[in-house]
C-alpha cells in the first residue's frame, strides 16, 4: 500500500463553523487550522479537547479568527505544544487579531480564557516560511516536506502541500482564483493530479457579479449616504479584507477630490498598518513593480485615519464620515457599540462585506428581511469606588492573612505551637451601610493594618520542659560575593512600567469630570485597578439602512468546479461548507472530477490512502554505466530500461539493465513556446504567419525536413 492518510474534521464539516481538522500521514499528526468564532463558545472546541497534546504540527493558512482563533487557548489551556507553520504575513497579523479580541473584551468585560502573555508565547513557538519554500520536517516527520503557496484571500494566505515518498497532499481552503488590488490569484490551478486535495465548499452555491459592477456600486451607495448627511460603518475583521477596501476606498477618494473622513477603529489600528507596509513583497504585482520602480508605498494612506479608542474617533470633525469598525460579527469591539449608536438614525448604513458567523448579531442582521427590533447585551467596565472599593480591599487584606497561615503552617507543621497560635476561623467580614469600620473584624483587621508576616504568640515567657523553645523563624539569605563586593540582582532595583504608571497617576490631579467612563475604563485596563463589569441589556430599533456586498475574496462556485476539473485529484475531500453545499458539490465532484469524493462529519475518521504502492530501487552500477544522459534546462534526462531484482539491500530493491528491452513509443521531453520557435524561425531565414497556430504541411523538400528538424531541436525525443 501507499502512504497512509486519514482525515478528521473536528470543526467545520457540513456547516459553517471555524475550521479545524485532523491529518494523519504514516502516523504522524498534523492540525489544518485552528478556528474559533468570536463568541469564544467553548463546546466548540471539545472535539479538539483529546487530541491537542497529541498532534506533531500545526499548519495555518490564514490570519483570521475562524482560521486561528482557537490557537492561543488550545496552546494555554489544552497541552497543544507542537509547533505552528505558518508565513509571515499570517504570524503577524494573527497576533493582530488575538491582541484585538483580549483588549476589546478586557475594557468591557473579565476576559480571562487567554492574556496578551498568552498570545506571545503561542506564536513564538512557530516556524514562519515564505511561498514555495521546501521545508523538511525532523524526528518523527522525517521523510515529509511540507510546502507554503499562495492562496489569495487574505495578506499571507496560503494552500499547503504535505509530500511523503511520490504521494501530494494539498490542503487548499477559502482561495481566490481573482487577482485584487493587493492580492494576488491563487496557484491552485498549477497542480495536477494531486493523490489528495481537501477544499471547501463554502462558496459552492455562491456567483459573484463582475468585479468592476460591484466596486462601483459600493463606491455609489457610500456616497450617498454620506451626501444625505449619514453615517457609514462598516464592520470589519481587524487585519483581513479591510486592507482591500482600504484601498478602494483611497483611490477613489483621491480620485474624486472627496473630504468626507475615513476611519480605522480598532485597537490595533497603527500596527496593522505599519506591518502592511512592511510586508510589500507578499502583495500583488502591481504593488511591488509601483514600490520598486518610484518607491511609492501604497499603504501610504493619505485619507484614512488611524484611532486605537473612542477618544481619538471622537475628536474627528463632526459631520458624515465612514469607520472601519472591528468585529465584523458584531460580538464585540467597536463595530458593536457604534451599531447601537447609529442604527435608530434612517440617513446611516450599516454595510457588511462578508457573511457572519453563525449565531451572531451579524448573521441575524442579514437575514431576509431584516429584524425592526433587536435586543443586543452591552457591558461596560468601570473602576469600583466608596464602599465598593473598601469592601474589594479588605477582601484582599483577609485573601493575604489567610494564605499567610497557610503558609506558616505548611512550613512548620500543623501541630506546631506556633502554627496553632495563629490559626483559627476568621471572623465574618460585614460592612456597615453608614462606612467606617467593618464589623467582626479585630485587631490590626480592623484598623485597616496588613498582619504581620509572622505572629509568634505563647503564654509566658518560659518554655514547657516537655517541648524544645520556641523560636522567631530566622530566614538567612546570604549574598555572593566576588572581588568587586556583593553580587547584586538587577531585577531587583528595575522599576516596572506599571508601578510607574500608577505613580505618574497618583501625581495628576484629579480629574473634574469623574463621569468620563471612557478614560476609567483605559485605567481600569492599563493599571489593573479593581474594576467591575455592568451588564445593560438595550432593544434596538434598526432604522438605519442595512446591506451585504461580497468582498470575502474567495471564489464562487463555478469558478471552484472548474478549478478541481483542472486540478482534477485522485481523492477529493470536501469540508468547512453547509449541508446543502457540501452535497451540491459532491455530487457535481463525482461526474466530473474524480470518482473518490468524500465529505466526512466532524469526529469522523476518512481513510484515503492511496491505491497505489510505492517502492524504493537503487540504480546498479551496471545499469548507469549504459545509460546516455542529455542536458534539458538544468536537468540531465534519459530514458532507462530495467528489471526489478529480487535480492532486498538496505530496504531497496535493485534495478538490473533489462537484456532485451522492448521496443516503446517516442517521448517528447520539454516545453515549446510558439512565439519563441517563431523567433527560431526568423533567425534561420523562414518567414513565418500570423497564426497562433503552427502547421507543418506540403512535398516532402529540403524545407520541409529543415523544419521538422528546427521543431525537434527544441525537444528532447527518448
Amino acid at each position: 500500500m501507499g502512504t497512509s492518510v486519514q482525515v478528521t474534521p473536528l470543526s467545520g464539516a457540513h456547516s459553517e463553523a471555524p475550521l479545524c481538522y485532523l491529518l494523519q500521514v504514516d502516523g504522524f499528526r498534523f492540525l489544518l487550522d485552528c478556528g474559533w468564532t468570536d463568541s469564544f463558545d467553548l463546546s466548540l472546541l471539545e472535539p479538539l479537547k483529546s487530541v491537542a497534546p497529541t498532534i506533531d504540527a500545526v499548519l495555518l493558512s490564514y490570519p483570521d479568527t475562524i482560521h486561528l482563533g482557537a490557537f492561543t487557548y488550545a496552546f494555554a489551556k489544552l497541552g497543544l505544544q507542537a509547533t505552528m507553520y505558518c508565513t509571515l504575513p499570517v504570524h503577524h497579523m494573527g497576533q493582530m487579531y488575538m491582541y484585538d479580541h483580549v483588549l476589546s473584551r478586557k475594557a468591557v468585560s473579565n476576559f480571562d480564557l487567554f492574556t496578551l502573555d498568552d498570545v506571545d508565547t503561542s506564536f513564538a513557538n512557530s516556524v514562519q516560511l515564505k511561498y514555495q519554500q521546501h521545508y523538511q520536517l525532523q524526528g518523527k516527520g522525517e521523510g515529509m516536506t511540507i510546502t507554503p503557496y499562495a492562496a489569495g484571500h487574505l495578506l499571507g494566505g496560503t494552500i499547503w502541500k504535505i509530500t511523503k515518498d511520490t504521494e501530494e497532499i494539498i490542503y487548499a481552503v477559502d482561495f481566490n482564483h481573482r487577482k485584487e488590488r493587493h492580492l494576488n490569484k491563487t496557484v491552485l490551478e498549477n497542480f495536477v493530479r494531486p493523490a489528495v486535495l481537501i477544499t471547501d465548499a463554502y462558496n459552492a452555491l455562491n456567483n459573484q457579479p463582475p468585479r468592476k459592477q460591484r466596486d462601483q456600486e459600493f463606491i455609489d451607495m457610500i456616497l450617498k449616504v454620506l451626501r444625505a448627511e449619514g453615517n457609514v460603518l462598516l464592520p470589519v475583521e481587524t487585519a483581513g479584507r479591510v486592507l482591500e477596501l482600504i484601498l478602494h476606498l483611497e483611490s477613489n477618494w483621491a480620485h474624486q477630490r472627496l473630504s468626507y473622513p475615513v476611519a480605522l477603529l480598532t485597537n490595533v489600528s497603527y500596527s496593522t498598518v505599519e506591518f502592511a507596509k512592511s510586508l510589500l513583497e507578499w502583495m500583488s504585482d502591481s504593488i511591488a513593480r509601483s514600490f520598486g520602480s518610484s518607491r511609492e508605498n501604497s499603504f501610504l494612506l493619505k485619507y484614512l485615519k488611524l484611532c486605537h479608542d473612542r477618544k481619538e474617533f471622537d475628536e474627528l470633525p463632526s459631520g458624515p464620515k465612514v469607520v472601519f469598525a472591528s468585529m465584523a460579527s458584531l460580538e464585540g469591539g467597536f463595530a458593536r457599540d457604534l451599531f447601537v449608536e447609529w442604527a435608530t438614525d434612517s440617513r446611516n448604513l450599516v454595510l457588511f462585506t462578508e457573511r457572519g458567523q453563525m449565531g451572531t448579531l451579524a448573521k441575524k442582521l442579514q437575514a431576509e428581511p431584516p429584524p425592526k427590533i433587536v435586543k443586543v447585551t452591552m457591558s461596560q467596565k468601570i473602576p469600583l469606588t466608596g464602599e465598593e472599593l473598601q469592601a474589594y480591599e479588605l477582601e484582599q487584606r483577609l485573601k493575604m492573612a489567610t494564605e499567610t497561615e497557610v503558609d506558616l503552617v505548611e512550613e512548620v507543621g500543623p501541630n506546631s505551637p506556633e502554627a496553632k497560635a495563629v490559626t483559627g476561623p476568621l471572623p465574618l467580614t460585614v460592612a456597615e451601610p453608614g462606612g467606617g469600620v467593618p464589623l467582626g473584624v479585630e485587631g490590626s483587621l480592623a484598623t485597616n493594618e496588613i498582619p504581620s508576616q509572622r505572629q509568634i504568640l505563647i503564654d509566658g515567657f518560659t518554655a514547657s520542659d516537655k517541648t524544645a523553645g520556641p523560636m522567631f523563624p530566622l530566614y538567612e539569605n546570604p549574598s555572593d560575593w566576588d572581588e568587586y563586593g556583593e553580587v547584586i540582582n538587577p531585577e531587583d532595583y528595575r522599576v516596572e512600567d506599571t508601578e510607574m504608571m500608577d505613580y505618574q497617576s497618583s501625581q495628576q490631579a484629579p480629574v473634574a469630570d469623574v463621569e468620563d467612563n471612557t478614560d476609567q475604563e483605559a485605567e481600569a485596563i492599563l493599571a489593573d485597578r479593581p474594576s467591575k463589569v455592568v451588564v445593560k441589556d438595550y432593544t434596538v430599533y434598526v432604522k438605519c439602512a442595512l446591506y451585504y456586498m461580497d468582498f470575502e475574496g474567495r471564489s464562487d462556485g463555478r469558478s471552484i468546479k472548474n478549478i478541481l476539473a483542472h486540478v482534477a485529484p485522485i481523492k477529493l475531500v470536501l469540508v468547512h461548507g453547509s449541508a446543502e453545499a457540501t452535497e451540491h458539490l459532491r455530487q457535481h465532484c463525482v461526474k466530473n472530477v474524480c470518482r473518490d469524493v468524500y465529505a466526512p462529519r466532524i469526529g469522523e475518521t476518512q481513510d484515503v490512502t492511496s491505491d497505489l504502492c510505492a517502492y524504493k530501487v537503487r540504480l546498479t552500477e551496471r545499469l548507469m554505466s549504459s545509460v546516455l544522459f542529455r542536458k534539458l534546462g538544468d536537468y540531465e534526462v534519459a530514458w532507462i530500461d530495467g528489471e526489478i531484482g529480487s535480492q532486498e539491500s538496505e530496504g531497496m530493491l535493485p534495478l538490473l539493465p533489462s537484456e532485451t528491452p522492448p521496443p516503446h513509443k517516442s517521448v517528447f521531453v520539454g516545453d515549446l513556446r510558439l512565439a519563441d520557435f517563431k523567433q527560431l524561425l526568423a533567425t534561420k531565414g523562414i518567414q513565418s504567419g500570423g497564426s497562433q497556430q503552427l502547421v507543418i504541411e506540403g512535398p516532402l523538400s529540403e524545407e520541409y525536413y529543415k523544419l521538422r528538424d528546427l521543431l525537434y531541436s527544441q525537444f528532447y525525443m527518448l
